[in-house]
């Protein structure tokens, strides 16, 4: 660490010290940024069971893709005993496209929460560095948060890559094609960002 003597400096340093406890970061899928997306993620993060408003949650398998039951019209139809919605092939087989479920329970992936209980000792040893860099001027308070912003941010995006359990159920890991329970598009990852907030009161 540098010592200044200088009478700008020393004020340079005073001001930046005084930003420290200004600046505070705050790290998640922000509802103003997409509203949707912030819902997935609070599914994901603590978990949630789905219960059908009417008698059944129909769930699409492959073969109805984006479909919904509505879009095939009268076509669709429940085999007696089965808990499904088929179409009739003109060979007088049946095509499942739904499977119906009176109730759908999404186990917790904790994504967030749990990155912070795995890193957090690496981060405030991350924080003490930054903190002799603020005051060596190297850098500002503004990017010493912005840094840690970044650095969060990059472990709970390798976390939602890694995870792999509570695994998908077969009908998810058939309709996406992949057994990773928190990577499908990539969008929800690309979702978790960070900002840099200022108390100026």
């Amino acid at each position: 660490m540098e010592y200044f003597d200088d009478i700008e400096n020393l004020e340079k340093l005073e001001r930046e010290i005084n930003e420290l406890n200004r600046y505070a970061v705050e790290i998640g899928v922000f509802g103003s940024d997409d509203s949707f997306y912030q819902m997935i993620a609070t599914v994901h993060e603590f978990g949630m069971q789905i219960k059908a408003k009417n008698k059944y949650l129909a769930i699409p398998t492959k073969e109805a893709g984006e479909k919904r039951p509505k879009d095939f019209g009268d076509k669709l139809f429940k085999p007696k005993g089965k808990n499904i919605l088929a179409l009739a092939n003109s060979d007088g087989t049946l095509t499942t496209m739904f499977i119906l479920k009176e109730s759908v329970n999404i186990p917790e992936r904790s994504f967030i929460r749990s990155t912070f209980d795995e890193n957090e000792r690496d981060w405030a040893e991350f924080i003490e560095n930054q903190i002799e860099k603020v005051l060596s001027l190297e850098i500002t308070a503004r990017q010493l948060f912005e840094r840690l912003g970044a650095l969060i941010v990059g472990d709970i995006q390798k976390k939602m890559t890694d995870l792999r359990t509570p695994a998908n159920a077969s009908l998810t890991v058939a309709n996406k094609g992949s057994s990773n329970p928190l990577i499908d598009t990539g969008e929800l990852r690309r979702h978790v960002t960070w900002k840099v907030a200022r108390d100026d009161g």
